[in-house]
């Protein structure tokens, strides 16, 4: 399981192994995209370490934390890009993804949708035994994304929004293409 945490100039991500019921964190951090004012080279940054990170760990699934609606119009258009290229990425090398709200994220990992990203970073911590203050909440983020996708039990599961490939965004999204 991959989670991401989509952002253009860090992008958290998580690699997470579900045997029964034992969970072990694979892989877990964040992404640097380039500095400057380069929209396009950050957007083929986070492709190339999508798919670096599908090719290296070979997960069959991906959970995307969409993004939250804030009030900044260029901020959200920014980042609908990045989530947009992490989907691409993932669906371009045949993997399920599955985009989750944060609210949802945090509910599921917390218990409560209002939980802060310390709680939520504290909670992994205890839940999979890693050192919470080596990791960015960027990457806690990405981390609880993919536990919130393997705490739905299945894909499909009430709330989420998957898509099997290109075909499945599309059926799913008409208005899209144009």
């Amino acid at each position: 399981m991959l989670g991401i945490d989509p952002g253009t100039n860090l992008l958290g991500y998580a690699v997470v192994e579900q045997h029964g019921s034992l969970r072990r964190v694979v892989e877990v951090g964040v992404h640097k995209t380039p500095a400057g004012g380069d929209a396009a080279a950050k957007l083929r940054s986070i492709f190339e370490c999508v798919t670096r990170l599908v090719d290296a760990f070979v997960p069959q699934e991906c959970a995307v934390e969409a993004p939250f609606f804030g009030k900044n119009v260029q901020s959200m258009l920014k980042l609908g890009r990045a989530q947009g290229v992490t989907m691409a990425a993932a669906i371009s090398r045949g993997l399920t993804v599955s985009e989750y709200a944060p609210r949802k994220i945090k509910k599921s990992v917390t218990g409560g949708g209002n939980a802060s990203k310390e709680q939520v970073a504290d909670m992994l911590s205890a839940t999979l035994a890693f050192e919470r203050e080596s990791l960015t909440l960027d990457a806690t983020d990405a981390l609880a994304c993919a536990v919130c996708h393997l705490n739905q039990g299945a894909l499909g599961a009430v709330g989420t929004k998957s898509y099997a490939g290109w075909a499945g965004y599309l059926a799913a999204n008409p208005g899209r293409l144009r």
